[in-house]
Protein backbone atom coordinates (compact mmCIF):
# COMPACT_ATOMS: atom_id res chain seq x y z
CA UNK A 1 0.00 0.00 0.00
CA UNK A 2 1.16 3.09 -1.11
CA UNK A 3 0.92 6.48 0.56
CA UNK A 4 0.96 8.67 -2.62
CA UNK A 5 -2.49 6.64 -3.29
CA UNK A 6 -4.48 7.28 -0.21
CA UNK A 7 -6.85 10.24 0.07
CA UNK A 8 -8.95 11.20 3.11
CA UNK A 9 -11.55 13.71 3.66
CA UNK A 10 -11.51 15.94 6.37
CA UNK A 11 -15.09 14.20 7.08
CA UNK A 12 -14.45 12.07 6.12
CA UNK A 13 -13.25 10.88 5.20
CA UNK A 14 -12.04 8.19 3.02
CA UNK A 15 -9.75 6.96 0.59
CA UNK A 16 -8.92 8.53 -2.69
CA UNK A 17 -6.48 7.46 -5.43
CA UNK A 18 -4.05 10.49 -5.80
CA UNK A 19 -1.96 11.47 -9.03
CA UNK A 20 1.18 14.18 -9.05
CA UNK A 21 -0.50 17.06 -9.98
CA UNK A 22 0.86 16.64 -13.62
CA UNK A 23 -0.76 13.42 -13.44
CA UNK A 24 -4.00 15.67 -12.53
CA UNK A 25 -4.09 17.92 -15.29
CA UNK A 26 -3.08 15.14 -18.33
CA UNK A 27 -6.20 13.23 -16.81
CA UNK A 28 -8.24 16.42 -16.39
CA UNK A 29 -7.57 16.86 -19.96
CA UNK A 30 -8.05 13.34 -21.52
CA UNK A 31 -10.99 11.63 -19.33
CA UNK A 32 -15.07 12.85 -19.22
CA UNK A 33 -15.42 13.89 -15.62
CA UNK A 34 -17.54 10.75 -14.38
CA UNK A 35 -19.74 12.82 -11.51
CA UNK A 36 -19.91 16.80 -13.26
CA UNK A 37 -22.50 18.01 -11.17
CA UNK A 38 -24.70 17.23 -8.35
CA UNK A 39 -27.20 14.38 -9.16
CA UNK A 40 -30.78 14.33 -8.08
CA UNK A 41 -31.12 14.55 -4.14
CA UNK A 42 -32.96 10.85 -4.25
CA UNK A 43 -29.80 9.38 -5.02
CA UNK A 44 -27.60 10.23 -2.23
CA UNK A 45 -30.87 9.34 0.26
CA UNK A 46 -31.18 5.70 1.88
CA UNK A 47 -34.12 3.74 1.48
CA UNK A 48 -35.35 3.98 4.94
CA UNK A 49 -34.65 5.43 8.39
CA UNK A 50 -33.64 2.74 10.15
CA UNK A 51 -31.52 1.32 7.00
CA UNK A 52 -29.38 4.88 7.84
CA UNK A 53 -29.10 3.98 11.99
CA UNK A 54 -27.71 0.79 11.16
CA UNK A 55 -24.95 1.86 8.86
CA UNK A 56 -24.45 4.87 10.65
CA UNK A 57 -23.41 2.87 13.89
CA UNK A 58 -21.54 -0.01 12.00
CA UNK A 59 -18.49 2.89 11.75
CA UNK A 60 -17.79 1.39 15.09
CA UNK A 61 -17.86 -1.05 17.56
CA UNK A 62 -21.22 -1.86 19.28
CA UNK A 63 -19.95 -0.99 22.65
CA UNK A 64 -19.20 2.54 21.28
CA UNK A 65 -22.40 2.71 18.71
CA UNK A 66 -25.01 1.51 21.01
CA UNK A 67 -24.86 4.55 22.90
CA UNK A 68 -23.73 7.22 20.55
CA UNK A 69 -26.06 9.94 18.89
CA UNK A 70 -27.22 9.30 15.52
CA UNK A 71 -27.87 11.68 12.95
CA UNK A 72 -29.31 11.12 9.34
CA UNK A 73 -29.27 12.98 6.41
CA UNK A 74 -32.94 14.35 5.37
CA UNK A 75 -33.74 16.90 1.86
CA UNK A 76 -33.16 19.92 4.58
CA UNK A 77 -29.99 18.41 6.40
CA UNK A 78 -28.79 16.17 8.80
CA UNK A 79 -31.47 15.75 11.46
CA UNK A 80 -30.44 13.86 15.77
CA UNK A 81 -33.12 10.64 15.70
CA UNK A 82 -31.48 8.96 18.15
CA UNK A 83 -30.31 11.21 21.40
CA UNK A 84 -26.71 9.51 22.71
CA UNK A 85 -25.25 8.28 26.08
CA UNK A 86 -21.58 8.73 25.53
CA UNK A 87 -20.47 11.92 23.63
CA UNK A 88 -19.88 10.03 20.25
CA UNK A 89 -21.53 10.69 17.26
CA UNK A 90 -22.58 8.40 14.40
CA UNK A 91 -23.50 9.12 10.78
CA UNK A 92 -23.15 8.19 7.13
CA UNK A 93 -21.18 11.10 5.12
CA UNK A 94 -22.23 11.62 1.46
CA UNK A 95 -19.55 12.61 -1.06
CA UNK A 96 -19.57 16.12 -0.55
CA UNK A 97 -16.98 15.39 2.59
CA UNK A 98 -14.42 15.25 0.43
CA UNK A 99 -12.79 18.47 -0.91
CA UNK A 100 -14.17 20.39 -3.45
CA UNK A 101 -11.42 19.67 -6.06
CA UNK A 102 -11.99 15.88 -5.38
CA UNK A 103 -13.31 14.29 -8.86
CA UNK A 104 -16.04 12.65 -6.82
CA UNK A 105 -17.42 15.36 -4.97
CA UNK A 106 -20.95 14.02 -6.65
CA UNK A 107 -20.40 10.94 -6.44
CA UNK A 108 -24.09 9.30 -5.31
CA UNK A 109 -22.60 5.67 -4.41
CA UNK A 110 -20.53 7.20 -1.48
CA UNK A 111 -21.22 6.03 1.70
CA UNK A 112 -18.83 6.49 4.63
CA UNK A 113 -20.14 6.03 8.44
CA UNK A 114 -18.10 7.78 10.78
CA UNK A 115 -18.58 7.52 14.69
CA UNK A 116 -16.95 10.58 15.86
CA UNK A 117 -16.11 10.88 19.53
CA UNK A 118 -16.89 13.73 21.73
CA UNK A 119 -13.80 16.08 20.68
CA UNK A 120 -14.48 15.37 16.83
CA UNK A 121 -18.46 15.70 17.27
CA UNK A 122 -17.95 19.17 18.73
CA UNK A 123 -15.44 20.72 16.53
CA UNK A 124 -14.77 18.76 13.45
CA UNK A 125 -18.40 17.37 12.20
CA UNK A 126 -19.61 20.89 12.22
CA UNK A 127 -17.59 21.18 9.34
CA UNK A 128 -19.22 18.48 7.27
CA UNK A 129 -22.78 19.94 8.25
CA UNK A 130 -22.14 22.68 6.79
CA UNK A 131 -20.90 21.34 4.05
CA UNK A 132 -24.57 19.73 3.48
CA UNK A 133 -26.45 22.57 4.41
CA UNK A 134 -24.71 24.67 1.67
CA UNK A 135 -24.75 21.55 -1.08
CA UNK A 136 -28.80 21.94 0.04
CA UNK A 137 -29.04 25.22 -0.63
CA UNK A 138 -27.56 24.75 -4.10
CA UNK A 139 -24.57 26.25 -3.48
CA UNK A 140 -21.68 25.95 -6.14
CA UNK A 141 -18.66 24.55 -5.74
CA UNK A 142 -16.85 27.72 -5.36
CA UNK A 143 -19.10 29.09 -2.84
CA UNK A 144 -18.86 26.39 -0.88
CA UNK A 145 -14.90 26.29 -0.40
CA UNK A 146 -15.47 29.96 0.09
CA UNK A 147 -17.79 29.97 2.71
CA UNK A 148 -15.94 27.05 4.50
CA UNK A 149 -12.74 29.04 4.57
CA UNK A 150 -14.20 32.44 5.83
CA UNK A 151 -16.38 30.48 8.48
CA UNK A 152 -12.70 28.67 9.83
CA UNK A 153 -10.91 32.00 9.89
CA UNK A 154 -13.84 34.05 11.77
CA UNK A 155 -14.76 31.41 14.06
CA UNK A 156 -18.23 30.62 12.62
CA UNK A 157 -16.86 26.94 12.96
CA UNK A 158 -15.03 25.78 15.86
CA UNK A 159 -11.15 25.41 16.32
CA UNK A 160 -10.17 21.74 16.34
CA UNK A 161 -10.24 20.38 19.96
CA UNK A 162 -7.06 18.03 20.68
CA UNK A 163 -7.63 14.38 20.76
CA UNK A 164 -10.47 14.53 18.12
CA UNK A 165 -10.93 11.28 16.19
CA UNK A 166 -13.03 9.03 14.54
CA UNK A 167 -13.71 5.15 13.81
CA UNK A 168 -14.83 4.37 9.69
CA UNK A 169 -14.53 0.33 10.63
CA UNK A 170 -17.61 -0.23 8.49
CA UNK A 171 -17.90 -3.31 6.32
CA UNK A 172 -20.62 -1.58 4.14
CA UNK A 173 -18.60 1.86 3.63
CA UNK A 174 -18.21 2.67 0.19
CA UNK A 175 -15.66 5.52 -0.26
CA UNK A 176 -14.93 6.07 -3.53
CA UNK A 177 -15.14 3.58 -7.11
CA UNK A 178 -11.66 2.88 -7.25
CA UNK A 179 -11.03 1.90 -3.52
CA UNK A 180 -15.00 1.23 -2.31
CA UNK A 181 -14.49 -0.20 0.82
CA UNK A 182 -10.92 0.15 1.40
CA UNK A 183 -9.84 -0.82 4.50
CA UNK A 184 -11.42 -0.43 8.46
CA UNK A 185 -9.48 2.59 10.14
CA UNK A 186 -9.32 4.86 13.07
CA UNK A 187 -8.72 8.92 12.21
CA UNK A 188 -7.15 11.00 14.37
CA UNK A 189 -7.08 14.79 13.60
CA UNK A 190 -4.86 17.99 13.97
CA UNK A 191 -5.06 21.59 13.29
CA UNK A 192 -3.18 22.76 10.23
CA UNK A 193 -0.37 20.51 8.44
CA UNK A 194 1.72 18.26 10.35
CA UNK A 195 2.39 16.08 7.81
CA UNK A 196 6.33 16.28 8.18
CA UNK A 197 5.66 15.55 12.00
CA UNK A 198 4.71 12.25 11.38
CA UNK A 199 7.75 10.89 9.11
CA UNK A 200 5.87 10.79 5.78
CA UNK A 201 9.24 9.59 4.20
CA UNK A 202 9.48 6.36 6.09
CA UNK A 203 8.97 2.89 4.33
CA UNK A 204 5.79 0.92 5.21
CA UNK A 205 4.45 3.26 8.24
CA UNK A 206 1.75 1.72 10.36
CA UNK A 207 -0.27 4.88 9.05
CA UNK A 208 -1.27 7.27 6.96
CA UNK A 209 -0.76 11.08 7.29
CA UNK A 210 -2.61 13.67 4.78
CA UNK A 211 -3.09 16.99 4.80
CA UNK A 212 -6.74 18.30 4.11
CA UNK A 213 -6.03 22.07 3.65
CA UNK A 214 -9.45 23.35 2.36
CA UNK A 215 -10.51 21.91 6.12
CA UNK A 216 -7.11 23.14 7.15
CA UNK A 217 -6.43 19.82 9.80
CA UNK A 218 -4.10 16.82 9.10
CA UNK A 219 -5.68 13.45 8.89
CA UNK A 220 -3.89 10.70 10.87
CA UNK A 221 -4.88 7.37 9.79
CA UNK A 222 -3.92 3.68 11.45
CA UNK A 223 -5.49 1.11 9.76
CA UNK A 224 -7.23 -1.85 11.74
CA UNK A 225 -7.00 -5.93 11.24
CA UNK A 226 -11.04 -6.26 12.08
CA UNK A 227 -14.44 -4.85 10.46
CA UNK A 228 -16.57 -3.36 13.70
CA UNK A 229 -18.47 -6.47 13.51
CA UNK A 230 -15.44 -8.40 14.64
CA UNK A 231 -14.75 -10.16 10.70
CA UNK A 232 -10.88 -10.19 9.66
CA UNK A 233 -10.26 -7.51 7.12
CA UNK A 234 -8.39 -8.03 3.53
CA UNK A 235 -4.53 -6.84 3.67
CA UNK A 236 -4.36 -6.63 0.60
Amino acid sequence: MQKHRIYVSAFAMAAQLMLPAAGRTILAQTTKPAYPAMAPLSQYMIASEQAEIALARSAAPSSISDNAQIMVLKRDGYQTIVHGKNGFLCLVERSWAQGTDQAEFWNPKMRAPHCFNAKAAKSFAPIYLMKTRLVLAGTPKSGITREVAAALTTGKLPPLEPGAMAYMMSRQQYLNDQDKDWHPHVMFYFSGDQTKNWAPNTPNPPFLAVNDPQERVTILMVLADHWSDGTKASTK
